[in-house]
């Protein structure tokens, strides 16, 4: 074994450039914010329904500890959630991304999951919002929608959706 010094690439790679380079707030100092929405999904929804959750900055940072929660959604059939950005009425030039965050989430019974799993290596973490939407190569510098998105099945029982997103910016 060797005995390493490494520096962290995102924050402290450049704090001894001379002039030194600073990070971006939403990696280093900034505010942590959080967003907490409710949606009750009725017991006929069907799907391809979508649920709009929150309204974010497309260069904010969202943070692992973000969660999306919901009830026993069905008492038969098997249907997922997707949780997805969307370009906010047109306001920018990005395609809506219907999973670009996770998918896949079982809501057959009771549970939660991590809001972002798509590509969420350890590495990936501290990539702005935008950086998660394929169509996207730049900040659009707009607000972008996340929705979840009712896929594979419709729902038999209804029941609430919630989500608790943590982010800087």
């Amino acid at each position: 074994m060797a005995v390493v010094n490494l520096v962290g690439s995102l924050v402290m790679d450049g704090l001894d450039d001379t002039p030194a380079s600073l990070a971006d707030p939403g990696q280093a100092g900034g505010t942590v914010r959080t967003w907490i929405d409710t949606v009750e999904v009725g017991a006929a929804d069907t799907t391809s329904s979508t649920y709009l959750m929150a309204r974010l900055p497309s260069n904010c940072i969202i943070l692992p500890a973000s969660t999306v929660y919901w009830d026993d959604l069905t008492t038969t059939g098997s249907p997922t959630v997707d949780v997805g950005v969307y370009n906010m009425s047109g306001k920018s030039d990005f395609t809506d991304d219907p999973d670009a965050l996770s998918n896949g989430h079982d809501v057959t019974s009771a549970g939660s999951g991590a809001l972002i799993t798509q590509g969420a290596s350890i590495s990936s973490y501290g990539q702005p919002l935008w950086d998660h939407v394929a169509s996207v190569t730049s900040d659009p510098k707009t607000d972008v929608d996340i929705k979840l998105k009712l896929v594979d099945a419709s729902v038999v029982g209804g029941g609430t959706m919630s989500v608790v997103i943590y982010y800087t910016e």
